[in-house]
């Protein structure tokens, strides 16, 4: 999301403006664009860098509040939005935890290649001398 850079409000009579989702501080001096979104049934009026990422965003989160919202008894907006807040955390740490695993085995891979090519490199030294 700090891609994106989204800060907005809900376009809703009476609401007060949201906080800055995630708005980094290059970002804001940056040139942005407003963006119109429906999540969940309410319109907001987003402003970031990247309005094709906040459109994305947007629709995923609509989507995951959808199946929330499907899956339970709840009507409560509310509680739709942090189930699905939960459930987008749950993925992204999982994606994250999976990321590290892969980094980790990257890591171990370039490592043994370089051992490896370091052996390989004295094998050929050793031959080319005698």
């Amino acid at each position: 999301m700090s891609a994106a850079g989204v800060v907005g409000s809900p376009d809703v009579s009476g609401m007060q403006a949201m906080a800055a989702l995630s708005m980094p501080r290059d970002a804001m001096a940056r040139e942005t664009e407003a963006v119109v979104v429906d999540i969940y049934d309410q319109v907001y009026q987003l402003s970031g860098t990247d309005p094709e990422q906040i459109e994305r965003l947007a629709a995923m989160v609509d989507d995951k509040m959808r199946t929330v919202s499907q899956q339970g008894a709840t009507v409560d907006s509310l509680r739709v939005a942090v189930l699905a807040a939960l459930n987008i955390a749950d993925e992204l740490l999982t994606l994250r935890e999976s990321y590290a695993e892969l980094a980790g085995s990257v890591n171990q891979t370039v490592t043994s290649t370089r051992l490896r090519a370091g052996s390989l490199m004295g094998m050929l030294d050793e031959v080319l001398a005698s």
